[in-house]
């Protein structure tokens, strides 16, 4: 269900260099020894903050009639945050670099189906539900000890079982806001990377939901109505940055004032395919800036009541010039997403 991060690894993926510490040279590794929850609260005592999670899964997406390539975001992001300078501006030492989970024998299983095909695709869809189970348990374990994860990789199905967990831990639904142009509230129809939100709110793990960005055409009428129905909320691309109806803080103010509601925890959702030129698994370039997702999630993470930071939907391999520059971008932006999370609890707000 999990497969530890362990030193041999992070060798392969941080050299050194005299006179300087890197980020992979400063980061907690799990002790292999010890079970998961052993682990997390060693990592607890020990000083550790944040925990480290990738999922390199494309199932979810296929699942959604999408295209592959979203195994690759946890390792593009490796490559690019662990060699970072470790200095005054973080403590690498609060991050516990846990590891990812085992999605091998699922991924091999769907990397046979043809998502074209009803049967296989019904299939990928009870697929995605198996990997909701493996993901709930890590995660429900990391906010059990006290820590905040860090969720990076695969598609946005992931969301449904954060959310479960999340929910499931602190004995009421969540909240949740999702820089996105999907609101992911696509019909009960089995499990894929287009439902996480519904089946999550269908399910009585989310309460107030606010998707930030939302494309006003690529949303069905259909999903548009299951989230009226929901008393779940939106402020699209189009009203801030077409129609300038409002500026991007004024929209992101109102998402934070929708998600502080009740009395629930907080998920910070950001589908990378909300950033323009992303390579992603469903590509635009029509959308945000780096810069704007950053804000997004840093002032999100300010709010005290926000307890976990998922990034999907980053596919280095649909990047138009390959492979190797796909790992360079997404790597430099899921790095920096994640960074833009540290500061924001670094910086928490009092309130709110």
């Amino acid at each position: 269900m999990l497969t530890l991060f362990t030193p041999a690894r992070l060798e392969q993926l941080c050299a050194s260099r005299p006179g300087e510490q890197r980020l992979g040279q400063a980061v907690a590794l799990p002790q292999v020894n010890l079970s998961l929850s052993q682990q997390l609260a060693q990592a607890k005592t020990a000083g550790c903050q944040f925990v480290l999670l990738g999922i390199p899964e494309d199932i979810g997406p296929r699942a959604n009639l999408g295209q592959a390539g979203a195994t690759g975001g946890w390792q593009a992001f490796l490559s690019r945050f662990l060699p970072l300078q470790s200095n005054s501006f973080i403590t690498a030492g609060q991050l516990l670099l846990l590891g990812e989970i085992d999605c091998r024998a699922l991924q091999q299983q769907a990397d046979k189906l043809d998502n074209q095909q009803p049967e296989q695709l019904a299939v990928l869809r009870e697929l995605v539900s198996q990997l909701d189970q493996y993901v709930s348990d890590v995660v429900q374990a990391i906010f059990a000890a006290g820590l905040y994860p860090i969720v990076i990789g695969g598609g946005h199905n992931n969301s449904y079982p954060i959310l479960k967990a999340l929910a499931t831990q602190s004995g009421q639904p969540a909240n949740s806001a999702n820089l996105d142009p999907h609101s992911d509230f696509r019909p009960l129809e089995g499990r894929h990377s287009g439902n996480g939100f519904s089946y999550a709110w269908q399910d009585g793990y989310l309460q107030h939901y606010f998707v930030l960005g939302l494309h006003e055409l690529k949303n069905s009428a259909a999903t548009l109505q299951q989230l009226q129905q929901a008393g779940a909320d939106y402020c699209s691309y189009q009203r801030i940055f077409v129609r300038q109806e409002l500026n991007y803080q004024q929209a992101l103010d109102l998402c934070i004032d929708a998600v502080v509601q009740g009395t629930g925890d907080i998920g910070i959702e950001l589908d990378t395919d909300s950033i323009s030129m992303m390579p992603v698994s469903a590509f635009t370039n029509c959308g945000i800036s780096v810069q704007a997702a950053e804000q997004f999630v840093y002032q999100l993470a300010r709010v005290p009541r926000s307890r976990y930071l998922h990034l999907a939907e980053a596919a280095p391999a649909q990047h138009a010039a390959g492979l190797a520059a796909g790992n360079s971008e997404a790597g430099q932006i899921l790095a920096a997403l994640v960074y833009a999370f540290i500061q924001g609890k670094q910086h928490q707000a009092t309130a709110l």
